[in-house]
């Protein structure tokens, strides 16, 4: 059996991905995964696919134990696709972010991605597809969102090394790297510091929508592409991050909060 396992999927990114994957006739079930079992049993509803439900919270390292106890459950499991997209952020510098929500950012952004595909790759085979969420702030360091940039820095690294350990077997492994992106709850939650509105950010402009991210990006894991930015601000700022240092690109990036 050909499962889609899928991590953050009971909203924004996650659900845009669920939807898209749906499509597919290679696939032959699609494991939710999320905290919110309320959203994804709605979710569940309006699919075509056969559907597991795994209300879970991935900061919690036994969630992933949890997983892996579900694949060991089916005797002729096959991950055919990965999508690591459960992460979030945080805006404000270090005086201003909980330590609970830093720990938060590292376990959920980079322990849980990497538990999770460590988990499900003895149970892919050639062709099998792996994508990671990372995010334009991996490209370079960021104040007021160190935390969160810090951790998608690590998962990119993770996600291009990866990829050259998986080629003899022939698994496709992709890292997205979006920008900001509005019809989400991303960049609410990332304001909000345990009820207090963070004005860290102000600059959101240009930000994307999840449906273009979602096609652009599986289009790209389909056609091989090791890393994609799927929009114009995140590859013109993968662009010029390769030729201007960060301490060029730290003092824009103070301005462009800014405006």
């Amino acid at each position: 059996m050909k499962i889609a396992v899928i991590t953050g999927a009971s909203s924004g990114l996650g659900k845009e991905f669920v939807r898209r994957v749906d499509k597919y006739r290679n696939i032959d079930e699609i494991w939710l995964v999320a905290r919110r079992e309320d959203r994804l049993r709605e979710l569940a509803d309006t699919l075509v696919h056969k559907v597991k439900i795994l209300p879970l919270d991935l900061t919690v390292s036994a969630s992933v134990e949890v997983i892996k106890s579900e694949l060991s459950a089916v005797p002729d499991a096959e991950v055919a696709l990965l999508i690591n997209c459960a992460g979030f952020a945080k805006t404000g510098d270090y005086a201003s972010i909980s330590l609970r929500d830093t720990d938060n950012m590292i376990e959920l952004n980079c322990r849980a991605a990497v538990d999770l595909t460590v988990t499900v790759l003895p149970y892919m085979k050639r062709g099998g597809r792996i994508m990671e969420i990372c995010s334009t702030a991996a490209f370079q360091p960021f104040t007021q969102l160190a935390v969160y940039a810090a951790s998608k820095a690590f998962l990119y690294r993770y996600t291009r090394a990866l990829r050259w350990e998986l080629m003899p077997r022939g698994i496709r492994v992709t890292a997205v790297c979006p920008y900001w992106i509005k019809n989400t709850e991303f960049i609410p939650t990332a304001k909000n510091n345990e009820g207090r509105n963070s004005n860290a950010i102000r600059n959101f402009a240009f930000s994307g929508y999840s449906g273009p991210v979602a096609s652009i990006s599986l289009w790209a894991n389909k056609m091989g592409f090791p890393v994609v930015t799927p929009g114009l601000m995140c590859t013109l700022h993968r662009i010029i991050c390769k030729f201007l240092p960060h301490e060029i690109m730290l003092p824009f990036w103070e301005l462009w909060r800014r405006l």
